[in-house]
């Protein structure tokens, strides 16, 4: 991201930067009211989204670029056929020129406090997920143009490590520690996947919020700090994982004692109560290198409610301590399609 506005925010050290985890438009919107909810009958969706975190993936956004919404999406989904994808809606594809039913929780991501938006690294009507072990193969597949389609902006991310554990960020801190067991179909389909019951257009059963968040790190300023300052910022031991509050990475840290700082990501992030445990997101990340001056992560999260999931923690990280090594300049809010994939949207 280039402009004048963004080189006076990285000259400052990036000291007004969004927490972790953040958006790109104008005042939060006011939630939609829950429905009932039902118990999940455990509908599961797109394999990719419970899937292990590969090496390599492509995210790239598309606005469609003419009258007809079937034939561009029917050739995206063919294209991608074989491969580990996702296909993802945006708001904005909602604006009345097709006739399809709006997911009810899915509008524009709004700004955060601190994010610093790009317009041209925001939003899009699509959203394609692809991944792999290398990112040549990805390339390759994403190269071609698509009839029907207007590419808005793409970006490659990397996950060295994975799967498997160690895989470490930008920070050099380990990833994905926390996060719910993707394996657990019962947990996925309380947390991530839409059920029967949740009052969303019938073709969303099965369907997923996808939040995706780009996020420039502020690596000279986070380097020269030392280790235990980088380690007060988190709230984990650098080289295990272990929370400052224990000795093993799969320790439950101890939010009732001053190990943790208060301002801390882990405390914030997630709280431990019998209230936050609800509010429990699947998250992803991979590192991106756009120029030897930018470089940071893509952070990208699963929820059955993206204002009782994302939004909800993302309010509740303003004023954390990482806030200032951050700046979230892209992303949006999208849908996943379930897995019947176009059909289940334009019948």
């Amino acid at each position: 991201m280039t402009g004048p506005r963004r080189r006076t925010v990285l000259a400052a050290g990036l000291t007004s930067a969004a927490a972790g985890l953040t958006g790109c438009s104008d005042p939060d919107p006011a939630p939609a009211p829950p429905p009932v909810r039902t118990a999940p009958s455990v509908l599961t969706g797109n394999p990719v989204v419970v899937a292990p975190v590969r090496r390599a993936a492509i995210l790239t956004a598309y606005d469609i670029s003419g009258a007809d919404l079937a034939a561009p999406l029917s050739a995206l989904e063919e294209h991608l056929r074989g491969t580990a994808a996702t296909i993802a809606v945006g708001a904005s594809l909602f604006d009345g020129r097709f006739p399809i039913d709006r997911p009810r929780l899915l509008s524009q991501m709004p700004a955060f406090r601190a994010d610093v938006p790009d317009p041209q690294w925001c939003h899009g009507d699509l959203l394609v997920q692809a991944v792999a072990d290398d990112l040549e193969t990805l390339r390759a597949l994403t190269r071609p143009s698509m009839p029907g389609l207007r590419r808005r902006w793409s970006i490659e991310g990397s996950h060295p490590n994975a799967p498997g554990p160690g895989t470490r960020n930008a920070f050099g801190f380990q990833e994905g520690l926390g996060n719910p067991d993707a394996a657990d179909r019962q947990l996925m389909g309380e947390l991530v996947w839409v059920q029967p019951g949740d009052g969303e257009p019938a073709w969303c059963t099965g369907g997923t919020y996808q939040v995706v968040r780009l996020i420039q790190m502020a690596m000279p300023t986070w380097d020269s700090d030392p280790v235990a300052e980088q380690e007060r910022v988190i709230g984990r031991r650098k080289d295990t994982g272990a929370p400052l509050s224990g000795q093993r990475q799969t320790d439950e840290p101890d939010l009732d004692g001053e190990a943790i700082a208060v301002d801390a990501h882990i405390r914030l992030a997630n709280p431990r109560t019998p209230d936050s445990m609800a509010h429990r997101i699947l998250r992803h990340g991979y590192t991106y290198r756009l120029s030897a001056e930018n470089t940071g992560q893509i952070f990208i999260c699963y929820q059955r409610d993206v204002e009782k999931g994302f939004a909800t923690i993302q309010r509740r990280l303003a004023g954390e301590a990482m806030e200032r090594y951050l700046l979230p300049f892209g992303g949006g809010y999208f849908f996943v399609l379930p897995p019947a994939g176009v059909r289940a949207l334009i019948g």
